[in-house]
């Protein structure tokens, strides 16, 4: 289903027209409420008004995480708090949070949007919808919640954590929608199964909507198999909006972005310059109709790609691919570049071990060092020296192969390895620590 057709299958001119439409406003609006722009577009000399076309964008400033932690909390609202009717924040683990607000227009916008991506994956008014991301400041409980809500789903606002619960609501209602980031839904089938549920049987999910973190295909592939579920992505972030930016349809074939709201560019990380379509590099994205808390240029860290060809569910709006890594979470081993993800893949393709794993990078004089801490399905074979000779050196030689690097390999007892309700912690980087 196609839930606003009329902005989901224009003609790439009309949506590019719209697109210029919206960027000669927002700029302008942006240059003269939001001090923060204002003295940016001064410093760098770029006059908001002679934007002519969409190419002109490239000569606007870039807007950083850093931009928005040096204005917390309200630097970058640009309506007067009587009109918020909405404030989100990030985790702050790094800093200061990220925070964030919304009008009654920014909500309405987010909640169709939302419903738009869960309507391509085959939602409907006939689902039962649990959500099991936190709710609170974080913006993918609620942002999900409204949007399933405006597509007439049945909401059940199960939040995250106490997985007992969780599965007991899910199987007594139900329900047939899972929200979720994908390492907790390996986690609650893996508790599932050890409560004695049959799983595939005792469960009536037939769709996973899986964000908030990195899933792989191989990771996807796991939670499909353990949960007899179609699993799906969906991209946003805070800072844009929360989740509904862009998301897969029933084919899979790249996340469509709301082209209407957003306008995407992939850029080459260090010198910043704006790369061709199809050419792999750190997504930017503007905002184009947020009110209160508008972007321009926004860095996400996040690595992928633009596809423009209509995609042949019917939709036009150009696809990004699956986030392939973050630009600050690419560790540089020995002088070669590795990304998570990688790791993921390579290891969701030996049997013998379980979805949860760590990747601990220390340092040694001015070396870094890369161990990789996995889990084994079956406690047994710590029985086995020779058995788990064999693994150990399956597995090193398997992220040789890829990586091109040596990574230490660490074999750890089932279910030894820290789960989590929210995002998954994988990288535990102890390099500062001496």
């Amino acid at each position: 289903m196609i839930f606003e057709k009329e902005f989901e299958t224009m003609r790439r001119a009309d949506i590019e027209a719209l697109q210029l439409e919206r960027l000669r406003h927002i700029a302008q609006y942006c240059y003269e409420r939001i001090e923060m722009y204002h003295k940016k577009f001064d410093g760098a000399g770029f006059d908001p008004a002679r934007i002519k076309t969409l190419s002109d964008l490239q000569y606007m400033p870039f807007t950083t995480k850093e931009d928005i932690r040096d204005t917390y909390p309200f630097g970058m609202f640009a309506v007067p708090m009587k009109e918020v009717v909405r404030i989100h924040a990030s985790s702050g683990t790094t800093g200061k949070p990220t925070v964030v607000g919304y009008t009654r227009s920014d909500l309405d916008v987010w909640a169709r949007l939302v419903a738009r991506l869960c309507a391509a994956v085959g939602v409907t008014d006939e689902d039962i919808a649990q959500i099991s991301f936190g709710y609170g400041l974080f913006t993918g409980a609620l942002g999900l919640h409204y949007g399933l809500e405006r597509l007439g789903a049945a909401v059940v606002p199960a939040s995250s954590g106490n997985t007992e619960k969780q599965l007991m609501l899910m199987k007594d209602f139900g329900a047939t929608t899972v929200i979720s980031t994908p390492s907790y839904a390996m986690y609650m089938a893996e508790t599932a199964k050890d409560l004695g549920y049959d799983v595939k049987n005792d469960f009536k999910l037939k769709i996973g909507l899986f964000g908030s973190e990195g899933c792989s295909i191989e990771l996807r592939e796991k939670i499909e198999e353990a949960w007899g579920l179609f699993a799906t992505d969906n991209y946003g972030m805070s800072e844009l909006m929360g989740p509904g930016v862009s998301g897969e349809c029933y084919r899979r074939e790249g996340m469509h972005v709301a082209e209407d709201h957003f306008i995407p560019e992939i850029i080459d990380s260090h010198s910043g310059q704006v790369l061709k379509a199809g050419e792999t590099g750190e997504l930017v994205i503007t905002t184009l109709t947020k009110e209160c808390f508008p972007v321009l240029r926004y860095r996400t860290k996040d690595i992928s790609r633009l596809n423009y060809e209509p995609c042949e569910c019917g939709r036009t709006n150009v696809r990004m691919d699956k986030i392939m890594g973050r630009a600050d979470d690419m560790l540089k081993i020995r002088g070669v570049n590795v990304f998570p993800g990688q790791i993921e893949s390579v290891l969701f393709t030996v049997k013998e071990i379980g979805p949860h794993y760590q990747l601990i990078v220390t340092r040694e004089g001015f070396v870094d060092k890369l161990e990789v801490k996995v889990e084994l399905l079956d406690g047994s074979l710590l029985e086995s020296y020779s058995e788990l000779e064999r693994l150990h050196g399956a597995i090193k030689h398997k992220l040789h192969t890829v990586l091109g690097i040596d990574a230490k390999v660490s074999l750890a007892e089932p279910k030894s390895i820290e789960r989590f309700a929210g995002k998954a912690k994988r990288i535990v980087d102890l390099r500062d620590t001496h």
